[in-house]
């Protein structure tokens, strides 16, 4: 089994929020493969199963808020033995600019409180970041740009990433990262 996890916050306050893409993202995929998440309360989380290539993978929304996001994807990964590199974290990335990816397995958390929950409750950090650019404010706190709504040219921006993610996500989960990643900058820089 693998585990497919978006980065957010739960609730419509944070819904269309720079934040929020690993959400959306997920909401997107499970709509283009008719899901539906379900309340997982045990986890705190919402879930939905998925099935690529004869491998179940779990598409997962952590309902911890961001900060604690380890905390849901930690208890999940030891319920269902599920390895470390085998969890895939779709998330927003300051250092990118709005409409760039940016795919890497293992590291540090680069100043995301999401990851930092992350490799506090998981076993180790080999898990693959999905990152989605959004770029940085020219000036202030972070922290009221990544909670901010995006501009229409960003949403523009994130709907080309999530066209070109959604069509390579499955080769990403089988192991073929590095090939992926080379046709999705194609089309988005197309």
């Amino acid at each position: 089994m693998q585990l497919l996890v978006g980065l957010g916050n739960p609730g419509d306050k944070y819904q269309d929020t720079r934040h929020n893409i690993g959400f959306r993202f997920l909401d997107l995929l499970a709509k283009h493969e008719g899901l539906r998440f379900a309340a997982a309360p045990r986890f705190r989380a919402e879930t939905c199963n998925w099935e690529v290539d004869g491998e179940k993978v779990m598409l997962v929304k952590p309902q911890t808020f961001m900060n604690n996001s380890g905390e849901s994807i930690g208890q999940l990964a030891r319920y269902y033995q599920v390895a470390t590199s085998d969890i895939f974290v779709i998330y927003d990335d300051l250092d990118l600019p709005s409409g760039k990816l940016r795919i890497k397995k293992d590291g540090g958390h680069g100043g995301h409180n999401g990851l930092k929950s992350l490799n506090q409750h998981l076993d180790g950090t080999n898990y693959t970041r999905i990152k989605v650019g959004i770029g940085r404010p020219e000036h202030g706190e972070v922290s009221p740009w990544v909670l901010g709504k995006a501009s229409e040219t960003d949403r523009a921006s994130e709907n080309i990433v999530f066209d070109a993610l959604l069509s390579e996500i499955a080769a990403i989960l089988d192991g073929e990262a590095e090939k992926a990643a080379n046709r999705m900058h194609l089309k988005i820089n197309s």
